[in-house]
């Protein structure tokens, strides 16, 4: 009862609000509003994950099935503020929140058994340090317990590069195409694994993630991130 007033207290002199609107959430809302929840810029992506925009500017750089993501990306909007609270205002929840809704998404339209495991593109260590979440895992986090999947902790970062930001899609490629280093395989091996990042420009990071996680032979290679955007 004493924790209960003192979260009531709390939430009166800091109220928590909407990542997107900034208005005070309700007890039952988490990170969203509802009205916010309601009209995130949600692609169609996971009704044609086989052929579309996301899945050509991978072929060429690795062998994956389907390409999805989650959100809509554009500059100075819902997506691009989403995705600015996540990593840079100390909002692992929300990653959590995206994850849960994308993966009720998923499961609503077929996607439920799909999966035996999903992998989160990994952070180097000490930007992990920096920051103390990795956005990635989180929005795997919520994934996984929409769909009942385990998490699996197979790759690590061996090297911090620089940011991407201002790179073409070869300089990108050539940023990160070696990396990143399996640590064990039998999690993967014969298995259907979903791969999972905060955001997709040019595919290199995912791409680079994809050719390490297919030494370990996997069943099939899909790919899912947050929001999508142009290289």
């Amino acid at each position: 009862m004493r924790f209960n007033l003192l979260e009531d207290f709390l939430a009166l002199v800091f109220p928590l609000t909407c990542a997107v609107c900034k208005r005070s959430l309700y007890a039952f809302e988490d990170h969203l509003c509802r009205k916010c929840e309601a009209n995130l810029p949600v692609t169609s992506y996971h009704l044609i994950p086989e052929s579309n925009d996301l899945k050509t500017k991978i072929l060429g750089l690795a062998e994956v099935d389907n390409v999805m993501a989650y959100l809509k990306y554009s500059k100075k909007g819902v997506s691009q503020i989403l995705l600015h609270q996540l990593k840079y205002k100390n909002k692992p929840g929300l990653g959590k929140v995206l994850g849960r809704l994308y993966g009720r998404l998923l499961a609503e339209n077929g996607y439920k058994d799909r999966w035996q495991g999903i992998i989160a593109v990994p952070l180097h260590r000490e930007k992990l340090r920096r920051r103390g979440y990795n956005q990635s895992e989180c929005f795997a986090e919520g994934i996984a317990e929409s769909l009942s999947i385990p998490q699996i902790y197979a790759l690590r970062r061996n090297t911090n590069t620089s940011t991407q930001t201002r790179k073409s899609r070869i300089q990108r490629w050539e940023n990160v195409s070696d990396v990143f280093e399996l640590m064990e395989a039998t999690s993967i091996n014969g298995r259907r694994i979903l791969l999972v990042d905060d955001v997709m420009t040019t595919g290199a990071t995912l791409a680079a993630c994809a050719n390490v996680i297919h030494t370990a032979n996997p069943d099939r290679l899909d790919l899912a991130v947050i929001a999508a955007g142009k290289a």
